[in-house]
């Protein structure tokens, strides 16, 4: 093995190779991570929340030169805007601490054993003051305990190997007593899985300073996790006497907020009566928030009433989570295949079904709460048949149907007469139009009252879509030959041509953004690549400075770009 000198400072390299080596090495670790889950619900799994939340900080990084203040930076909000899951959230407030700390520093070389325990110290506060409710036993106090041995170390003059060596030393110690401190791993016979994450990050530092080899990853079948008896008695465990009990709070809500840092603490307080699990973070007015609870509008409306933006809502599922998590480990430790029935899933008082094309916009849906999901689009209607089994399917007898095409609507409107459920139709024509009508969807209210709500937002949208001709022919704007690309709104038809993809779309944005619309959706297809996007947002920067930008991967076919104005 070739000789790695012993580092005396982490200069911007090293800090650097830390991250890069943490997002490669939590991905190798994420399944036996993900194993360790089971607190307070599953709430999507750790290890891949993690690595995903550390794999929007590497692409950042590689946008920005190797200098202290733009790789700080990338980190910090890299880790704040690509954030998954609670887990995730709670990683990128560690993340920015440690990021803001080295910052501070007036030159690189500063970064010693000191400053490394300087910036833990400050990751741990900036974790524990992002939670509304800190648990001990969790992520917090691995981190804090970590902190403290770098801290005892560095008071006595200790080298920053060493000062790293200490903290991950505290560290093991401290997830070795999560089962002490949290009853409900110690049913489970697990440490905590956000702690041991973390320690990866301890791991990476320490292999890049002084060399030490990585830890290899659990590549086992899992045959070691709990049982799903154990599973089923952490999923129904009280938190805390006379508390809410997570396990009854259906709802994970996730959204980016702008709201103003004076009014934050107020917006903590409206969500602590509604839920639990509450992460915040963030600053300067843009916020990333975290929330399990049982009421979705009122986690929105928190909000609103602050006069904040909330932004990118994401909403899951998390009794559906339990039972899939179930069924895959009676899958594996028992053999042969579970199906589920469709009494299996989670009752709601209306329930939606979408028609989506692309497994991003099919997750994404899923995130926004669609229990059924019909493939389908552009040169790919569903028939009357799938859209009816994909009603019957979903636990709910109040059903919303989003076509998201004009030639699915008269299809979509005949499911009423043929089922048994209240079928509504909201007549979304395209993507983005759909993702402004989920936005207002409320499972727990009625049908007619999602259906009312829900059209108006998809009609406050004006979209737009990016595809490339498959004919020479006439049109309004002039002749278009086979292969040009064209740009088109809704009820205006083409207004766009061009022989590049990038030309169309510019001159399509330009036409959509008028001065009265503030925010933008860019769904990307399957054609269209990270560079096109980039210089996309590079036209909006230049032309539409003041314009709200946000990126959606939908991976659609024949689509490159969908746009949403509003």
């Amino acid at each position: 093995m070739a000789y790695v000198p012993t580092l005396v400072r982490l200069d911007v390299h090293a800090l650097r190779a830390t991250v890069i080596t943490f997002r490669d090495t939590m991905k190798s670790h994420a399944a036996g991570i993900n194993r360790l889950n089971v607190y307070p619900v599953p709430d999507g799994d750790t290890g891949t929340n993690m690595a995903r939340t550390l794999d929007a900080v590497v692409a950042e990084l590689q946008d920005v030169p190797a200098e202290l203040g733009p790789t700080c930076h990338a980190i910090s909000h890299g880790s704040l805007m690509g954030a998954r899951g609670n887990s995730g959230v709670i990683l990128s407030q560690i993340l920015r601490g440690v990021a803001s700390t080295l910052q501070d520093a007036t030159d690189a070389t500063e970064a010693t054993g000191a400053t490394f325990a300087e910036a833990l110290t400050h990751a741990s506060n900036a974790a524990y003051q992002a939670v509304m409710k800190p648990v001990e036993g969790t992520i917090l106090t691995v981190v804090r305990e970590s902190a403290e041995g770098a801290q005892r170390a560095a008071a006595s003059g200790a080298s920053l190997a060493a000062v790293v060596r200490a903290a991950r030393v505290a560290g093991r110690e401290a997830l070795a007593r999560t089962p002490d401190l949290l009853p409900v791993l110690k049913d489970a016979g697990v440490v905590d899985a956000g702690g041991a994450g973390f320690l990866l990050f301890l791991d990476s530092a320490l292999h890049v300073v002084d060399g030490e080899p990585l830890p290899e990853p659990d590549n086992g079948d899992g045959s070691d996790g709990p049982s799903l008896a154990q599973l089923d008695a952490a999923a129904h465990r009280h938190s805390n006497e006379g508390e809410v009990d997570v396990s009854e709070l259906r709802y994970e809500v996730m959204y980016f907020l702008d709201l103003a840092d004076d009014q934050i603490g107020a917006f903590k307080l409206g969500w602590s009566a509604i839920g639990d699990s509450i992460v915040v973070v963030g600053g300067e007015g843009l916020w990333n928030c975290h929330v399990h609870t049982n009421d979705i509008g009122a986690a929105i409306e928190s909000a609103l009433q602050l006069g904040g933006r909330p932004r990118q809502i994401r909403v899951t599922d998390l009794f559906e989570e339990v039972a899939e998590e179930h069924a895959h480990r009676e899958a594996r430790l028992f053999g042969g295949a579970h199906v589920a029935p469709s009494s299996a899933m989670p009752h709601v008082m209306c329930a939606v079904v979408a028609v989506a094309s692309g497994e991003g916009l099919v997750e994404l849906f899923g995130q926004l709460g669609v229990q059924g999901v019909v493939t389908g689009g552009q040169t790919l209607n569903p028939s009357t048949a799938e859209l009816l089994a994909a009603v019957e399917a979903v636990n709910s007898q109040q059903v919303i149907v989003l076509p998201n095409n004009k030639n699915i609507i008269p299809v979509a409107q005949q499911l009423d007469a043929l089922t048994t459920k209240h079928v509504v139709v909201v007549p979304t024509r395209s993507m983005p139009e759909a993702l402004a009508a989920l936005v207002l969807y409320d499972p727990e209210a009625d049908a007619t009252t999602n259906c009312g709500e829900m059209t108006d937002a998809a009609l406050s949208v004006v979209t737009g879509e990016i595809t490339q001709a498959v004919r020479d022919t006439s049109s309004p704007i002039g002749p278009i030959s086979a292969g040009d690309w064209i740009g088109l709104v809704r009820d205006d038809g083409i207004v766009a041509v061009c022989g590049s993809l990038i030309g169309a779309a510019e001159t399509l944005l330009d036409q959509l953004i008028t001065p009265d619309r503030e925010i933008i959706t860019i769904i990307a297809g399957l054609d269209a690549t990270a560079g096109m996007t980039d210089s996309l947002r590079g036209w909006l920067a230049g032309h539409r400075g003041d314009v709200q930008v946000e990126v959606h991967q939908g991976l659609q076919p024949l689509y490159p770009y969908l746009f949403g104005v509003e």
